[in-house]
């Protein structure tokens, strides 16, 4: 049986969240790198292989889509509202994930950071 795709069962990776979240406004894909690194104080350095295949794969998804600022040399992207949808969900998921960790932290009698 094949692995399914993160996407499909609507589980984002991290690459795949800080590109949704870069994306709520219209960029083009060297910027979303930017972004994202910034977003992350340089925790999250992405590279021109990996952000561009996301893209790709966010597309056919849905959860992105090309802008139309015509102005624009470059291919920018924006979030549609299915990707918003799916954002917000994985949002939810990931604060649960937290939630999880810390009260773990405190049953073990440990400080939260």
């Amino acid at each position: 049986m094949g692995r399914k795709d993160s996407i499909s069962s609507g589980d984002l990776t991290d690459t795949h969240y800080y590109i949704l979240l870069s994306l709520m406004t219209p960029m083009h894909g060297y910027a979303v790198m930017q972004k994202v690194e910034d977003l992350t104080e340089g925790h999250v350095v992405m590279g021109p292989g990996s952000v561009y295949t996301m893209i790709q794969k966010l597309l056919k998804a849905g959860y992105i889509k090309p802008s139309e600022q015509a102005a624009e040399q470059r291919k920018s992207y924006v979030i549609t509202n299915q990707g918003i949808d799916i954002f917000q969900k994985e949002l939810k998921r990931r604060k649960k994930m937290v939630e999880h960790g810390e009260n773990a932290l405190q049953m073990k009698g440990e400080q939260l950071p």
